[in-house]
């Protein structure tokens, strides 16, 4: 196996506390868009982050479109992906807050300069800034090493297409086998495992034993290598892959 010398983490509810806040702003917009199309159907926040968690919202309103057979025009979701990412953003300057645990690991990773360290995510990249921003992990990350599905690829996408890790892999100048990355979904670690990269599942911030045992199952169908709950075991998940 290559030597590890970068880590490629996602951003919502990996690093930030933020699926919530943002999928409540989701569902106003989904809920304005069915009934908008005579669909009967609503969604809580909660409900579609059960659905679509990991995906950006344009992927969202695909998503919503196919399960529940309605279209909309190009420049119609174009104008959703813009008026959503205004609301979420708004709300994430004003309530994210970092993962349980994490600030510490970063703090040492960066002391370390043992691995190079970037973001990785299916949000747009105004939005992801933002939240790195608001919970001081910023200074953690280069500018030119935070990705987004939603904006950083010449055709916008969604994880689990396997394009944005690929991407970042190719800016930084590194092969997929000499990274790690850090995911808490189903579709974020498909994403990167298609990418070839060795992953770590996450599932500290999903709320009770019962779910994350859940979600841990899940992530390791997906193909996540290890799992931890707890960012106090983020070292020796690094240990189990390296020595694999």
């Amino acid at each position: 196996m290559p030597k590890i010398t970068q880590l490629l983490f996602d951003c919502d509810n990996t690093l930030v506390l933020s699926e919530e806040l943002a999928f409540e702003a989701c569902a106003e917009l989904s809920n304005e868009m069915l009934k908008k199309h005579n669909i009967a159907d609503r969604y809580s926040g909660p409900e579609l982050m059960t659905t679509f968690v990991g995906q950006n919202f344009r992927g969202v309103v695909t998503g919503l479109q196919q399960k529940h057979g309605f279209k909309l025009s190009d420049s119609e979701v174009d104008e959703y992906v813009s008026r959503e990412l205004g609301k979420v953003i708004e709300t994430l300057e004003a309530k994210a807050e970092p993962c349980v645990g994490v600030m510490p690991v970063l703090e040492e990773l960066d002391k370390s300069k043992k691995y190079g360290m970037a973001v990785v995510s299916s949000s747009a990249l105004s939005r992801v800034q933002a939240s790195v921003k608001k919970v001081g992990q910023d200074k953690f990350f280069p500018k030119d090493h935070i990705f987004s599905a939603a904006t950083s690829l010449p055709v916008p996408t969604t994880k689990p297409d396997p394009a944005i890790y690929l991407h970042a892999c190719k800016v930084i100048g590194k092969d997929p086998g000499e990274c790690v990355a850090v995911e808490d979904s189903r579709s974020g670690t498909l994403s990167a495992v298609r990418a070839g990269i060795p992953t770590i599942g996450y599932v500290g911030s999903y709320g009770g034993v019962i779910k994350q045992n859940e979600m841990a199952e899940v992530l390791k169908e997906a193909g996540a290598k290890v799992m931890m709950d707890d960012w106090s075991q983020f070292m020796d998940c690094m240990a189990q892959i390296e020595a694999a």
